[in-house]
């Protein structure tokens, strides 16, 4: 090895790279911070449920409450456990989750995809936006229970609870698309256009892909919304679904059955908002 290759492996200088790349302590105590408010804020959720539990295992127990009107988490998991045998007159708990689950999925699913093409239709068209805002508006104020019998009488027991799951939930949707395809920065709209981009490309290039965190916000929006309007369906009409498990608990004056299923919606809303939180991370890594 010759002096001068001796002299560049010796300096100090020759291993500056790999220690740019190295983090400072400053930033690794940074890291070590978030670590641990992660770590909290999971432990405060966690306690939180396990009070709650607690409060309504031991109310009922000691008399605070009747445990007739609230049961408590015990006496769930005979019941969660005979619901899930089915028997020729009663379908089992997996059959009801199921037809939940496959309504709320068809009725935000399709709110989406509707609510997304009106949205672009109004974003597109300005004026049809001034004529048909009020309207949507007050369709969307208006309380979707009062068509239950309406949509029961003109599309029947199943269809009428995939109405309500699609009523309830399509015209927040397309308010809130307009308002974020409205909300994209205009100079990168006219930047578009100045490139010569069609009409088309700049709702697809960039009103589109700008909008990105507002459609997931109204995806998350658009979960509980379509899953309460098919319990609400299922109140009125089914014989399947969660819904119509707590109406028939009610009637029955069993409120295991009730709380059993009220359980299930809770668990089914969580898991939903994991999975959308999943998309949300995903999604917005690429952005």
């Amino acid at each position: 090895m010759s002096k001068a290759d001796r002299t560049m492996t010796d300096s100090p200088t020759a291993n500056a790279p790999n220690a740019v790349n190295e983090p400072s302590a400053a930033y690794r105590g940074f890291l070590r911070a978030e670590r641990r408010g992660r770590i909290l804020v999971r432990a405060a959720q966690l306690g939180l449920l396990v009070a709650f539990l607690i409060a309504w295992e031991f109310a009922p127990r000691y008399g605070w409450v009747n445990p007739m009107f609230t049961s408590y988490p015990s006496a769930m998991w005979p019941t969660f456990v005979e619901l899930l045998h089915a028997s020729a007159n009663q379908p089992g708990l997996m059959e009801h989750t199921a037809a939940t689950v496959l309504a709320t999925v068809v009725g935000f699913s399709a709110a989406m995809v509707l609510g997304v093409i009106v949205a672009s239709a109004l974003w597109w068209w300005q004026r049809l936006y001034l004529v048909l805002d009020p309207f949507l508006v007050v369709a969307n104020a208006m309380p979707k229970i009062a068509f239950v019998p309406i949509f029961y009488i003109w599309l029947g027991a199943t269809l009428s609870i995939y109405g309500m799951a699609l009523a309830i939930s399509v015209f927040i949707t397309i308010l809130m698309v307009h308002a974020g395809f409205e909300g994209v920065d205009p100079n990168k709209v006219k930047l578009a256009q100045t490139f010569g981009a069609s009409r088309w490309q700049v709702l697809h290039m960039v009103v589109l892909p700008g909008s990105v965190p507002t459609l997931i916000a109204t995806l998350k929006v658009n979960t509980g919304l379509a899953l309460v309007g098919v319990v609400v369906g299922e109140f009125q009409s089914a014989s399947l679904g969660l819904g119509y498990l707590i109406q028939y608990g009610s009637q029955i004056f069993k409120l295991n059955i009730v709380m059993t299923a009220i359980t299930l919606l809770a668990m089914l809303s969580a898991l939903m908002y994991l999975a959308i939180a999943w998309l949300e991370r995903r999604v917005m890594a690429r952005r």
